[in-house]
């Protein structure tokens, strides 16, 4: 059984318009696994059929579907399944820059999304960008707990400032460890053995999280196209993530 991900946005609300595009499905024998409103008038769901041409003949219907305009309809990707779990969509940037921009008022949605994130195997790189304060660390070690996966701060300043030389066999478990990373820290901070850590690390097929990209990429020979994706997160969607502020301790 496949699963196709729809959504609509209600052009013209009126009593009955969710039965009769339920009715639709029914009498197509296209399963229902969920419905969610998401953001006002666009509603989603996640269908699951094992015919194909089921599903080009309601794609067919639905551009004779009066008061709703279809908006997707595809396999659904990730940010769909989330979408439909919280009810929010995830603002994005152009494809080629892979941003995703998160505020603080969403942090739950933020943390599903990075914990989908590194429940898959193999090589994962993700930026983290923002200010101090606003939530960076925590919610990546919540995402960890939600995918079930130990955390490892190679360096960090959540608690002073960490700035690990080695690992323990435990901690280099590729399997269940998640590499965490303060660009600000391990590139100001460094010494001659947590770079050469770090260049094990890096070179791993680990899931990795860098805080500040921004200066982690200015100060090593690596470019945002090391990054599968980054994330912004902000106090609010008008704040400017900037550098220029920081103290010369980093005491964030």
């Amino acid at each position: 059984m496949e699963e196709w991900y729809l959504e609509y946005r209600i052009s013209k609300d009126r009593p009955g318009l969710l039965g009769d595009i339920a009715s639709l499905l029914g009498m197509l024998s296209i399963n229902i696994v969920t419905i969610s409103g998401v953001e006002g008038r666009n509603r989603g769901f996640l269908l699951q059929t094992d015919d194909i041409q089921k599903i080009e003949a309601l794609r067919a219907m639905f551009q004779k579907v009066e008061n709703v305009t279809v908006t997707a309809f595809r396999q659904p990707t990730l940010m769909d399944r989330i979408a439909l779990r919280h009810g929010v969509f995830i603002e994005r940037e152009s494809e080629p820059t892979k941003t995703y921009k998160f505020t603080r008022d969403h942090l739950g949605i933020l943390v599903d999304f990075l914990g989908e994130l590194m429940k898959r195997p193999g090589h994962q790189v993700i930026g983290v960008r923002g200010m101090p304060r606003v939530g960076k660390t925590e919610s990546i070690v919540a995402a960890c707990v939600y995918a079930n996966k130990r955390w490892t701060f190679l360096s960090s300043t959540l608690l002073k400032q960490t700035l690990r030389t080695q690992l323990t066999e435990d901690e280099l478990n590729i399997d269940q460890n998640v590499y965490i990373i303060d660009g600000i820290v391990s590139t100001s901070r460094e010494n001659e053995q947590h770079r050469r850590l770090m260049r094990e690390i890096l070179h791993m097929e680990v899931p990795k999280v860098i805080e500040h990209p921004d200066v982690f990429i200015k100060k090593s020979n690596l470019g945002w196209d090391y990054f599968d994706r980054v994330i912004e997160l902000r106090n609010d969607p008008s704040e400017v993530i900037t550098y220029e502020h920081l103290d010369s301790e980093f005491q964030f």
